[in-house]
């Protein structure tokens, strides 16, 4: 198998391989790194130092002497610099005690190891075993500050992935100041992409956005300090031309981090086309002393030759089985009910166990308590920060609940958000100066509530204290861990005025050393991340917490975008999905009770809704999902490959179909969000699954309950149970497709409908 990498010493080219990519460096005259290529796997050979092109052009400038024509403006560097000529955005900045900003980094060594360095509680991807990726670590040096500057990418054997990270160590006896430190740059000799990005606010989630680029600066961001935000994802994709969901070359870039962050694409007007992420440098400032260092988070670059559902399936196996940490990696998740819309803020243990009976006599395998278990916490006003059980709702406690719960036969999970505390606390009391607040300034509330100071170790610590106490009281096999603010007026009372820069990364920090230590003490507890639904879906996160509550907006038809856009860059298995009461708590909109479910069964699936307050014609459909997920979830969430099949952004259906590796099975849902009058022939297209084979189709295409139950209905349809079976071969299925009649969907509910297919190959 191809996969290496190697240093040809003559020319001073570095050539990292394996079976699907290439990429390619050297080191310039001036011993700085010039970027050569990146893409689609090229033979090694002597001789490439040739792609390294010069020419005289006016108002260059020359960083080397003459007769020299070196000019970093147009160079594509690897780590690129401002101040010696190239006026194009830098990915690094320092500031140094004289004033100066200029930096010079000149290459010193080199060492390849097998394997990939760990930088806990900093997350990042790993190996299992060191046989399967390697290392190469560049040394660079600025003589001038004594600053060392290590450049690190890991390959990996078995995927078209390359991982990237930088860390700047202060080796002089002076101070710097890191003003940036993004995690990597790369250039592209020309211009002719589309940026996709994942774009939205709260409820709207990761809608997909493109633009082709143009000269100039293209660029998404997040400065909301706690998160990487719903506003906008740390992910972009530029695709060539030709590219599309399942044909032409894309390229990924994913940045492993949940705190302020840019993806910058910045064209030049030679077309030259530079790609950095990282940390948003932003109110962003890093000193180092002497012996210090600052380690970047990392960002997972991914190639596909088979467009931008191939670039998904990379991330999708990538992140399943080399970023997700722990037990439930790989582990089928649980089937929940939580009873937030059920019951708000008004329980008691009474009322909070008849939920849990219904939930274990359909067969869900975790209860979860969500908000209001805690303090005074009987709005959302008051006692965030006390974590201690109010005993006027649960007389024994969490300990107790968790214990009555387990005895019905159901595992118990808990809602936690630490990070906060409300005005209104015995915590904020005791310790005002652990909120996040800057000195004369009014502080900015949001939700009634305000950010805890996690660059402190202490508030971290007494966090820990608490968190870890009720676990190891209670029974609780889940942790949902909601985070439901920005930071405003970021300023820390522990930190020096030089070292204010670093307040917001080191929140961070302590957000994954909080999380480290939790899962370290407690590797069998299942966490899930949250932040006002989606705000921290990304892949920092997902390292602690392989799901994530994907959006508060759990309507049908607008889960339909959510999924769709995250599925782009992240696995299903991490998408927290839940069929919820109607009308919709978001949209008071109403969808069918098999819709609710068709979509929720392409992510973690439970409910959020009392079923105690359902008639029994839905307790006894209810049944039916539960005993269906818990029959196909490894097909969904573990073993097989997503597809996107119909886009909900460029039209009125939806479709998702999950593929098992051995092309032997699999699952297809198709969504209509209205319908139609004497409308056109449908033709719903499978992917992936083998031309020659024989697969068995089948669906039910009785009516949705709702259907049944009007009366004024039943003279426009046939509404006895029919259901479709019929034999195809994949070329068929793929080429041809499965009609749907319109008459079908109308059955279903018309407005909303959906069908799901089984599809099995014949022996």
């Amino acid at each position: 198998m191809a996969f290496d990498i190697v240093f040809h010493e003559k020319e001073r080219v570095f050539h990292l391989y394996n079976e699907k990519i290439s990429y390619l460096m050297r080191v310039m005259e001036n011993e700085q790194l010039e970027h050569l290529y990146y893409g689609k796997r090229i033979h090694d050979r002597e001789g490439f130092s040739s792609l390294h092109e010069e020419a005289q052009r006016s108002q260059m400038s020359v960083c080397i002497p003459e007769p020299g024509s070196l000019s970093m403006q147009y160079a594509t560097q690897e780590y690129p610099s401002y101040g010696t000529g190239d006026y194009r955005s830098p990915a690094f900045s320092i500031l140094q005690e004289n004033g100066s900003r200029v930096s010079d980094f000149r290459y010193r060594g080199y060492e390849i190891k097998k394997g990939k360095p760990s930088y806990l509680p900093l997350p990042m991807s790993y190996v299992e075993e060191d046989d399967e990726a390697l290392t190469l670590d560049i040394f660079l040096v600025d003589a001038v500050s004594e600053t060392e500057l290590r450049l690190e990418y890991t390959l990996y054997r078995d995927y078209p992935v390359l991982c990237r990270n930088v860390c700047f160590t202060q080796m002089g006896a002076e101070k710097i100041h890191l003003e940036a430190a993004l995690s990597m740059s790369v250039e592209f000799l020309d211009k002719d992409f589309t940026m996709l990005h994942l774009a939205g606010a709260w409820g709207r989630e990761r809608y997909v956005k493109s633009r082709k680029l143009e000269m100039g600066i293209q660029s998404i961001q997040s400065l909301n300090g706690t998160c990487s935000g719903a506003e906008h994802n740390p992910f972009i994709a530029l695709l060539r031309p030709d590219a599309n969901e399942d044909q032409g070359k894309v390229y990924g870039f994913n940045l492993v981090y949940s705190g302020n962050f840019l993806s910058q694409v910045e064209v030049s007007t030679f077309e030259m086309t530079r790609v950095m992420l990282g940390i948003n440098p932003q109110n962003f400032s890093y000193c180092l002393s002497e012996g210090e260092s600052f380690q970047s988070p990392e960002v997972v670059m991914a190639y596909s030759e088979d467009g931008l559902n191939g670039l998904s399936q990379v991330y999708h196996r990538f992140f399943k089985n080399r970023l997700m940490h722990g037990k439930y990696k790989n582990q089928e998740r649980p089937i929940l009910l939580n009873n937030w819309e059920a019951t708000f803020f008004d329980f008691n243990e009474e009322k909070i166990l008849h939920i849990a009976k219904k939930a274990k006599e359909v067969g869900a395998e975790l209860f979860v308590l969500d908000d209001g278990w805690f303090g005074k916490r009987n709005d959302d006003y008051r006692g965030l920060g006390d974590w201690d059980a109010n005993l006027e709702k649960l007389p024994q406690g969490i300990a107790g609940l968790s214990k009555k719960v387990e005895a019905l036969g159901l595992k118990f999970g808990l809602w936690f958000e630490v990070e906060m505390v409300n005005m209104d606390s015995e915590l904020y009391r005791a310790h005002p100066d652990w909120m996040i607040a800057t000195p004369g300034r009014f502080p900015s509330h949001a939700r009634h509530q305000h950010v805890l100071d996690y660059s402190r170790k202490e508030v971290v610590d007494y966090i820990y204290g608490k968190m870890a106490k009720i676990l190891r009281e209670s029974s609780i096999s889940y942790i949902k861990w909601d985070m439901n603010r920005y930071m405003s007026e970021p300023y820390s009372a522990a930190l020096d005025a030089e070292r204010q820069g670093e307040m917001m990364h080191r929140y961070i920090l302590g957000v994954y050393d909080l999380y480290h230590r939790l899962t370290t003490e407690f590797p069998d507890v299942l966490f899930e991340s949250c932040a006002s639904g989606g705000a921290r879906y990304d892949a920092g996160l997902m390292y602690y917490a392989p799901q994530t509550w994907c959006s508060d907006d759990s309507d049908a038809a607008e889960r339909a975008k959510i999924q769709y856009g995250t599925s782009i860059a992240y696995p299903i298995v991490s998408i927290g999905s839940h069929v919820s009461q109607v009308p919709n708590q978001q949209l008071y909109r109403n969808t069918p009770l098999e819709t609710r479910a068709n979509m929720a069964y392409f992510g973690t699936f439970g409910y959020e809704l009392d079923l105690n307050l359902l008639p029994e014609k839905e307790i006894e459909e209810v049944k039916k999902q539960i005993q269906f997920m818990k029959e196909y979830r490894k097909l969904i969430q573990i073993d097989g490959d997503f597809y996107r099949l119909r886009s909900p952004f460029k039209g009125n259906e939806t479709a998702f179909m999950v593929v098992s590796p051995k092309k032997d099975q699999a699952l297809a849902m198709y969504f209509q969000t209205l319908n139609h009058v004497n409308a056109s022939w449908i033709r719903f297209k499978l992917k992936g699954l083998e031309e020659n084979r024989l697969y068995r189709v089948q669906a039910d295409l009785s009516p949705c309950l709702e259907r049944l139950e009007n009366p004024v209905l039943h003279a426009s349809f046939n509404l006895e149970k029919k259901s479709l079976d019929y034999l195809a071969y994949g070329s068929e299925l793929m080429e041809v497709g499965i009609p749907i009649s319109r008459d079908d969907l109308s059955r279903k509910g018309g407005d909303f409908a959906s069908i799901l297919f089984k599809i099995d190959a014949k022996s």
